[in-house]
């Protein structure tokens, strides 16, 4: 008996298939600063900064957190690959302090080269994942597709007046890290080996809700989470868009085990790679090695959050200072 392969019928996987973080702006600069005449509700966060999730205020001082992320597999197990790329579109909204409350399905499918009860897997992998976090799930829509492709658009709620965004990180805020680094590196050694990594799994299907709340109980008001763009890459457009600098030790950044070695061994993504290319004229990698950089790039699928403070469960990887030379100093 043959088992399909997933990864196989796709040319990326997860967040390593987004598009470039600096060919996206190129692409969304004209859109920035921009709305309707005669709005209907105040946009509170939108797409100036490159923000986790849209937010729009709501009466009463909730607001509406809005997302949608999806992405071709990035493991070769139908169930799994929903439960990841589930909690994956769930994060967003955990990123800004809130709640997810419902979400909608988008599904692409190759209807013609991979049968209907492989989607109804990931479909089911998804739809455990949302239940897990309270969130409801109320149908969705799906295309048939060249590759196989999934994701979530997800509704939640958020206290305004504890809402997390990346443009509010302060001098004298730790930098903290609630999930350890490595996913993308190898889910890549797992898409050419066939070797699963258990611990990537379980970082991946991993919720950030606890992180979440351990931040806004902490009274974090800035933050992120950490996906395709690697930690330098979200930690750089946080940075940029708090006007700060963010020192990281290399040295207190954890690590899936394995991750080291993958990188070693060659199994970098083209995402990893463009990653750094992106950030290295905006940061000081002088005091690192290659294979370290490219770790600290690595394209992450469903990472964990990246926030200005120190918070319950999370490992504090350095601080922010004031603006300086280079928006992200690694030491």
């Amino acid at each position: 008996m043959t088992t399909t392969r997933l990864t196989q019928y796709a040319h990326g996987g997860g967040c390593a298939c987004k598009i470039p973080p600096g060919e996206l702006e190129a692409v969304v600069a004209g859109l920035t600063h921009t709305g309707p005449r005669y709005p209907s509700s105040e946009l509170v966060v939108g797409l100036d900064d490159g923000d986790d999730a849209a937010v729009v205020r709501l009466p009463g001082g909730q607001g509406l957190v809005l997302t949608t992320d999806f992405f071709t597999p990035v493991v070769d197990d139908a169930y799994t690959f929903g439960r990841i790329a589930a909690a994956n579109a769930l994060s967003d909204v955990y990123a800004m302090g809130g709640v997810p409350t419902v979400a909608v399905n988008l599904l692409g499918w190759p209807r013609d080269v991979l049968p209907a009860d492989l989607a109804a897997e990931v479909l089911r992998g998804g739809l455990e994942v949302a239940h897990a976090a309270g969130c409801h799930v109320g149908g969705g829509h799906s295309i048939d597709s060249p590759e196989p492709t999934y994701g979530m658009a997800v509704t939640g709620l958020v206290d305004l007046d504890r809402l997390i965004r990346n443009d509010r990180a302060a001098a004298g805020d730790p930098v903290s890290l609630s999930k350890p680094l490595g996913v993308g590196t190898l889910n890549n050694r797992m898409k050419a080996t066939g070797e699963p990594s258990p611990e990537a799994i379980d970082s991946m299907t991993r919720l950030n809700a606890e992180a979440s709340v351990a931040a806004v109980a902490a009274g974090v008001r800035a933050g992120t989470d950490v996906t395709g763009f690697g930690l330098l890459g979200h930690l750089y457009k946080m940075a940029r868009a708090s006007g700060v600098t963010a020192v990281v030790s290399a040295a207190d950044v954890p690590y899936l085990a394995g991750a080291r070695q993958s990188v070693a061994d060659g199994y970098v993504s083209g995402g990893t790679r463009r990653n750094l290319d992106w950030v290295r004229p905006h940061a000081d990698l002088s005091a690192v090695g290659e294979d370290d950089a490219l770790l600290l790039a690595d394209a992450q699928t469903s990472g964990g959050l990246l926030l200005a403070g120190e918070v319950a469960g999370a490992t504090v990887i350095g601080e922010f200072v004031a603006a300086q030379e280079f928006a992200v100093v690694v030491r």
